[in-house]
């Protein structure tokens, strides 16, 4: 018998310890962590395959053309997506995938023809517990300005509406417990019967 993987979709608003949970489980052997395709050019730092598959955008849309993409989405003029065939081969082989994308990449994802994507699809949403968390967040990482705060704090108030979306609802609380949380999640999937498969002919 084998256990079939599981595709773990998580996210979250900008500040909310999606990025704390993916770098911490990026780190086990247990899980993948199925990079992203962009159009865009790399920032300072970005490392190509690591961070981000960065495509021409002739290739993007040439994949886009032949079904390659999961999921893809044309944001502030770039393409961003996730290559099927690479994630469907790790569910096969029952090694499980996270994959960090936005909430229109999760609804696009939950919508997917193929049975087994949705069969495979844990989805779950990371919750600040409220905006102003969020905004003494988002202010203690002084990575944008006031402007670009205010922003992110409008299109988190607009993402925390679809919550409900999602199989799961963490409530984010400290670095240790939302990982603490996940990994509650992750364990009890991968004990539900209907994702073992007899090996037997």
């Amino acid at each position: 018998m084998k256990r079939l993987g599981i595709l773990f979709v998580i996210s979250a608003p900008s500040g909310a310890g999606k990025s704390t949970i993916c770098i911490s489980l990026r780190q086990t052997p247990d899980t993948v962590y199925a990079v992203s395709c962009t159009t865009r050019a790399p920032r300072a730092g970005e490392i190509d395959g690591e961070d981000y598959h960065f495509m021409h955008p002739d290739e993007f849309e040439r994949r886009i053309a032949a079904g390659d993409f999961l999921e893809y989405a044309r944001v502030h003029n770039h393409y961003y997506g996730t290559l099927r065939q690479t994630i469907v081969d790790h569910l096969r082989d029952g090694i499980d995938v996270l994959v960090d994308i936005d909430i229109q990449g999760a609804a696009s994802i939950r919508q997917s023809t193929d049975s087994f994507i949705r069969d495979s699809l844990v989805d779950i949403f990371i919750m600040p517990p409220n905006l102003e968390e969020l905004r003494h967040r988002l202010i203690k990482r002084g990575t944008e300005t006031a402007e670009q705060i205010e922003f992110r704090l409008a299109a988190a108030a607009a993402e925390m509406k679809c919550w409900r979306e999602y199989r799961y609802t963490i409530i984010s609380g400290s670095m240790e417990e939302d990982l603490q949380k996940f990994r509650a999640i992750t364990r009890a999937e991968r004990y539900l019967s209907r994702r073992i498969i007899s090996l037997e002919t």
